[in-house]
């Protein structure tokens, strides 16, 4: 894969052509290593064979067809080259180094003392190569052994126990969510290192791991325990801070609308648009100070309101009126939004999803690669 010309590549790409190596896997390292392809980087994908490559090729929907990567895979490994190389093997490590003594970025995701053993420790790497950064995730910082899932971490770190219905048990949620927290955050870690490097002409070691960006994450949830003494409970989808701010409602025509009411101008236009101007006038109503307190008794009223009236009507007009709302869709919905239109990657190979959303308009990077599928031509150019 020759890597584009700066011209080809739009305004917001690298600077210049970079080498990305990746010997990470599953979602957070991958979703960085497209990232950089999108940006005009060349992303060579090292996998072990013996295991059959990153395990997300494994991971696939029942039906999927079998004879091009999973969907999974898909999802964050767009624009790459594979190249099927055993780093407990000698001579394929050796392989390894000579295409690591190029590199400009790598990122990796081992266990601690993983990367020592299969000589791709961030030492090793930077006396190959001393302008290499050396970009690395993990589950809980480098010198804890526990394997780092997205699933555990939301589970210890707040959002499994916030997340759900107040009455129902605490729930994940439906994407890796903490797993893309840690990769946006190794993505800003890998580019002020870049713009170091052009500076000094050293490489470095960044380093995030999926607790830290969990924890970096809790933001005001973190902050009302914190300054308050408020431990976050569920709520459903409302808001401990504002209301109605996340009330889900449903009207006679059957439509579901999430209200997300900010201020109290916001809220004064919601009860004129629903007849109802006299709530905002209403002591219990009137600020939001007063609206938390009296949330159970508005959000009894906001809903019985709405039931007896046409959900998308109220939509449209609350959108006139620029007050925030949206009606509940389904991905599917979502996805074939023309706003989505943009974001989505249906070039060859199995369509996929941007990462760098500032770049839309940039070159589709390519398929994700079939296992191994670059190994030869790639070894034959790094031989040297």
């Amino acid at each position: 894969m020759t890597a584009p010309r700066p011209d080809e590549r739009g305004p917001l790409a690298l600077p210049e052509p970079i080498l990305v190596v990746e010997l990470a896997s599953v979602l957070a390292g991958p979703a960085v290593g497209q990232f950089l392809a999108e940006l005009g980087a060349r992303v060579l994908k090292i996998e072990n064979p013996r295991t059959g490559g990153d395990v997300t090729r494994s991971w696939r929907l029942d039906g999927e067809a079998k004879d091009r990567p999973s969907a999974y895979f898909a999802s964050c490994n767009r624009g790459k080259e594979s190249v099927a190389l055993d780093l407990a093997s000698a001579p394929d490590r050796a392989a390894a180094h000579r295409i690591l003594r190029r590199a400009d970025v790598v990122l990796t995701s081992y266990l601690p003392g993983q990367a020592e053993r299969l000589g791709t420790d961030a030492a090793t790497l930077r006396s190959l190569n001393p302008r290499v950064v050396v970009a690395s995730i993990s589950g809980y910082g480098p010198r804890t052994d526990r394997a780092g899932y997205d699933a555990v971490v939301q589970a210890e770190t707040g959002f499994l126990y916030m997340n759900g219905q107040p009455d129902g048990p605490p729930t994940k949620m439906p994407v890796a969510l903490v797993d893309l927290l840690a990769a946006h955050q190794l993505k800003q870690a890998i580019l002020l290192a870049l713009w170091r490097r052009s500076l000094t002409g050293e490489g470095g070691e960044v380093q995030v791991s999926l607790h830290d960006a969990a924890i970096s994450s809790l933001a005001n949830q973190g902050t009302n325990w914190l300054a308050a003494g408020h431990d976050p409970g569920r709520m459903g989808s409302e808001h401990p801070n504002i209301v109605p701010y996340g009330l889900l409602v449903t009207g006679r025509d059957g439509r579901s609308l999430l209200l997300a009411v900010g201020t109290d101008a916001q809220f004064a236009t919601l009860c004129r648009l629903l007849d109802r101007a006299e709530w905002a006038e209403d002591e219990r109503f009137r600020t939001n100070a007063a609206r938390v307190r009296h949330r159970a008794v508005l959000g009894g009223l906001l809903r019985e309101r709405i039931a007896g009236i046409d959900a998308g009507a109220l939509g449209r007009a609350l959108d006139d009126a620029r007050v925030p709302a949206g009606r509940v869709r389904s991905v599917a919905e979502a996805l074939d939004d023309v706003q989505s239109a943009r974001l989505i990657l249906r070039g060859p190979g199995v369509p996929g999803i941007r990462q760098a959303v500032f770049a839309a308009e940039a070159p589709d990077p390519g398929p994700a690669p079939m296992l191994g599928a670059h190994t030869d031509p790639v070894l034959a150019e790094f031989a040297d």
